[in-house]
């Protein structure tokens, strides 16, 4: 009786162990039943109809980082060339994957292998390095439409490394050191042109400053002459305005002719004493008709004590 419990403790454990399954998060299990795919498990916990259904395969639904085994390459100008990349893909259909492909990973490698060799075969070598982006696209894209029967999706390919034969590098390494030696000739060259061009301007503005400011000063220079002739021209007139005033006074006109008396000898003095050769004038009596004015308007009394004496007389 011991031994019956047992059995059915035994049979029970294992039709309980059958019967549930717990999947873990972000996996995926295929169900088999009699051989035939029947569905596929959840994560969490699912039942199973025991020694009828079973657990054919797992999958994981993560992201997957697939390492692409490095291979030589030949470029469209004939150079042999080593690639290494990195594939990320992820399980999207657990039924296709299980049954589209004995071996999806293997089928993902080969393909992408293939589908780099041909995409890098249609270019040159110098592109190859400029164009990583559009080799990886180009791969994923091929990648990607084969992989939808195997249930994967092929999220990006990375290029890892790109490495010419040594001859290949050392050509290259002389031509990127050949570049940059004509980069800096030229460099130094635009400079002394722009310091070339700076001069220029700057003699050229100077020049114009220059001009400027000495033709601000001619024009200053003419503007204070004119103010100081028109000064002049001004003091002259008032002087003239005051002389012609002043004649009109009476006893003006006498004194206007007494002052030229005096100064026509003051003349003929000055010229005696600094030449020692005596000058005569040509017409003496214009001289003593002079000296003669000058007395008879000094002794000529003012216009009103005449007018007293001849009323006294």
């Amino acid at each position: 009786m011991d031994m019956f419990a047992l059995v059915v403790l035994i049979v029970a454990i294992l039709f309980v162990s059958r019967s549930l399954k717990v999947v873990p998060q972000q996996h995926a299990w295929v169900i088999e039943r009699l051989g035939k795919f029947h569905g596929t498990l959840l994560p969490g916990l699912n039942f199973l109809i025991p020694f009828v259904d079973r657990v054919a395969y797992r999958h994981s639904l993560k992201e997957i980082p697939l390492d692409v085994p490095s291979q030589v390459c030949i470029t469209r100008d004939n150079t042999q060339l080593k690639v290494d990349g990195i594939l990320y893909f992820q399980v999207t259909d657990p039924m296709r994957a299980s049954y589209g492909s004995s071996d999806y990973v293997s089928a993902i490698t080969q393909l992408s292998q293939t589908t780099l060799r041909s995409v890098i075969g249609k270019m040159e070598l110098d592109r190859t390095f400029e164009e990583r982006e559009i080799i990886n696209a180009s791969v994923v894209a091929s990648l990607d439409e084969a992989a939808l029967n195997w249930g994967v999706k092929v999220l990006r390919y990375e290029i890892k490394d790109l490495t010419p034969p040594s001859e290949i590098l050392h050509a290259m390494q002389q031509q990127i050191t050949a570049e940059r030696e004509k980069r800096g000739l030229i460099a130094a060259s635009e400079g002394r042109k722009q310091e070339q061009i700076n001069i220029a301007v700057g003699q050229r503005e100077s020049f114009i400053a220059r001009s400027e400011g000495e033709k601000q000063a001619e024009i200053n220079k003419a503007n204070g002459e004119a103010a100081a002739i028109t000064l002049v021209a001004d003091a002259t007139a008032d002087a003239i305005r005051k002389i012609a005033s002043a004649i009109q006074q009476p006893g003006g006109a006498e004194a206007v002719q007494l002052k030229v008396a005096e100064k026509a000898v003051e003349a003929y003095a000055q010229l005696a004493q600094k030449n020692n050769t005596m000058i005569v004038p040509g017409n003496m009596s214009e001289v003593a008709g002079l000296i003669g004015t000058a007395m008879a308007l000094m002794r000529k009394p003012p216009a009103g004590g005449k007018d007293h004496d001849q009323s006294s007389s």
